[in-house]
């Protein structure tokens, strides 16, 4: 069995990425955190999560993030599963945060998508059921 255990994000500011993602993740924590350097560029680093998985922040970032409305090369959106919605939504308006865009409508799932401080557009998914056929219909 696999699963995914980590994103690793560049990222222009920890604290401000931070807001947006203990919110959202409130369960979670920073597992770790320390200054390096990558290809000759001093930055500092930071895991937040739990014992299995995890976001890396690396604040090292420069310029914007890809345009999403565009076609260009690169990360679209990533997405995770919340058994209650309207209270991922309630948690991340209470620190600043928006819905972006609604979700497609459909009666086993519903979803929406927020864009954190860096312009990584993240989807939350709330299935309303458990039958696989139902809910990974396209």
């Amino acid at each position: 069995m696999l699963h995914l255990e980590h994103l690793n994000l560049v990222v222009r500011d920890i604290p401000e990425t931070l807001t947006f993602y203990q919110a959202a993740f409130p369960h979670w924590s920073i597992r770790g955190g320390d200054k390096s350097k990558w290809h000759g560029k001093p930055r500092n680093w930071v895991h937040f999560g739990d014992d299995y998985q995890y976001l890396t922040f690396n604040d090292d970032g420069i310029d914007s993030n890809r345009d999403l409305s565009g076609h260009q090369v690169g990360l679209a959106h990533f997405a995770f599963v919340t058994n209650n919605l309207n209270a991922m939504i309630e948690r991340l308006a209470s620190v600043g945060f928006s819905v972006d865009k609604q979700g497609a409508e459909d009666e086993y799932r519903k979803n929406v998508y927020f864009l954190d401080p860096n312009g990584f557009e993240v989807e939350f998914v709330e299935y309303l059921s458990d039958v696989p056929s139902q809910r990974n219909r396209y």
